[in-house]
């Protein structure tokens, strides 16, 4: 599904990731774990293509297809869905109508018609359901005066709702307490198919307690230096990243 090859790219005249390859097959669920200014979230947005960073060398596959000259829409409209560390606050535009326009844009690109209203409806209120969330917030402007754990809900809904091939979730777990994790890991767990992929971005091992990853992967200095699986996070959990310098 994914194919990162040699990937180099930075911000201005600095170079972030140097030299990133891996390879993420439909049905798997892999972590990308690394300290702070690893690279991380430089990745996740490079493959959902942020046009703040430059590649310079390399490419980004996506189902065969070379993604890096598509824009961030584009991106989206063959599948990509990238829930953020810090999601944005729209005021005056309701989730759902934001999510109704964002399903019939990707409908539009892909050559099919409008959700008709009862199905989306309909669709509506079992993701929500799945998610445990009042559908009062879907009402209510986009992520405005949400707490930290309602708005990463938020964003798991949306990924319900978008369908996507691939998710890339950046530190979801960033500032939610047990109960929110575990909420949010349960959403994109019962989402998880065959026919998707799933990219985790954290620091720690806890939420790889509830979204058990395939492939465990450290990024450090801009580089992948070890790869393995779930018990991996644990050994991080263990040593810390300090250990990786030498790997």
């Amino acid at each position: 599904m994914l194919e990162i090859k040699n990937l180099h790219a930075g911000i201005e005249d600095k170079g972030i990731l140097k030299g990133i390859n891996l390879k993420v097959n439909a049905g798997e669920i892999h972590a990308i774990m690394g300290p702070n200014g690893s690279g991380k979230s430089t990745l996740s947005s490079v493959i959902a293509g942020n046009e703040t960073f430059e590649v310079s060398e390399g490419d980004v596959i996506l189902d065969n297809e070379s993604v890096l000259e598509l824009s961030p829409d584009e991106r989206a409209h063959k599948g990509v869905f990238m829930s953020f560390q810090y999601p944005v606050e729209i005021p005056g535009v309701s989730t759902t109508n934001f999510i109704k326009t964002a399903i019939n844009e990707k409908r539009k690109a892909n050559g099919m018609e409008e959700l008709p209203a009862k199905d989306m409806l309909k669709m509506i209120r079992e993701k929500s359901a799945l998610l445990e969330m009042d559908r009062k917030f879907l009402s209510r402007s986009l992520n405005e005066g949400f707490s930290g754990g309602e708005k990463k809900r938020n964003e798991i809904f949306q990924m319900a709702m978008l369908e996507p091939k691939l998710a890339i979730l950046d530190e979801t777990d960033s500032g939610l307490d047990i109960d929110a994790l575990k909420i949010v890991a349960n959403g994109v767990n019962k989402l998880k198919s065959e026919d998707n992929a799933v990219i985790v971005i954290t620091h720690y091992q806890r939420l790889l307690d509830y979204i058990v990853p395939d492939f465990v992967h450290v990024l450090y200095d801009g580089k992948i230096v070890k790869s393995g699986g779930k018990e991996l996070a644990h050994e991080l959990e263990e040593k810390g990243y300090d250990w990786v310098k030498n790997l």
